[in-house]
Parts: structure tokens; C-alpha cells; sequence
């Protein structure tokens, strides 16, 4: 289940063979506009939960008040239910303030603002 102590807590790989992770390669197509990563490589995406129904997919903002938020959340959605035809997504936005440190490479980052 989600932990909402995200302190220094990147999302756990996922084996690319289980659906979670075939989820997860279809969302590395969805890219944050202003900074050009996909919500993977960013480390947005913090769970992807197919136990329930709708299935969840736990996403936060690079930024409490992003301007892109509503269609990062439609595009998450429509990337999942494409990978999973059949199955019905529901897409959380967590409260949680993102940091590089979420990241797959907080290397990639560096020096922008």
C-alpha cells in the first residue's frame, strides 16, 4: 500500500514483465510539458495499484499548483487504460511536495530552475 512518508523515497522498480510494469513503460510516454521528462524519469508516478477497482495510479506534481495537472492526470489515465483495454483507471494526485530526489536520475537536473 501507499506510504505517505516520502522522505527520501523513490518508487520501487517495478519487473517490466508484470503488468504494473508494462503500466509503467506506457507512462514513460507522458511527458511534463515545461520540463520535458517523462512522469516516470520525474518519479510522479508513486504506485501503481491494479488489486482494486477502478485501478489506482498514485501521481504527484512537480509543483503544488501545476498549471499542466489536469491533463498529466488525463493523459496517466488514457496511457493506462490503453496498456490494459478493458480495465477502468482512477488517478490520484497526492498532496506530497515533490523533490529531485524522486527522481530515476536527479542527475538530469542539474542545473536547471
Amino acid at each position: 500500500m501507499f506510504n505517505p512518508n516520502l522522505d527520501d523515497e523513490r518508487p520501487v522498480p517495478q519487473d517490466p514483465d508484470t503488468p504494473e510494469g508494462h503500466i509503467r513503460t506506457a507512462l514513460r510516454k507522458v511527458f511534463d510539458p515545461e520540463i520535458g521528462l517523462s512522469v516516470v524519469e520525474l518519479g510522479l508516478v508513486r504506485e501503481i495499484n491494479l488489486g482494486e477497482e477502478p485501478a489506482v495510479v498514485n501521481l504527484m506534481m512537480t509543483t503544488p499548483f501545476c498549471p499542466y495537472a489536469g491533463w498529466l492526470v488525463q493523459q496517466v489515465k488514457l496511457a493506462s487504460e490503453e496498456t490494459m483495454p478493458g480495465k477502468t483507471f482512477r488517478v490520484n494526485v497526492l498532496p506530497d511536495v515533490w523533490d529531485p530526489s524522486f527522481m530515476e536520475d536527479p542527475g538530469i537536473l542539474t542545473g536547471w530552475s
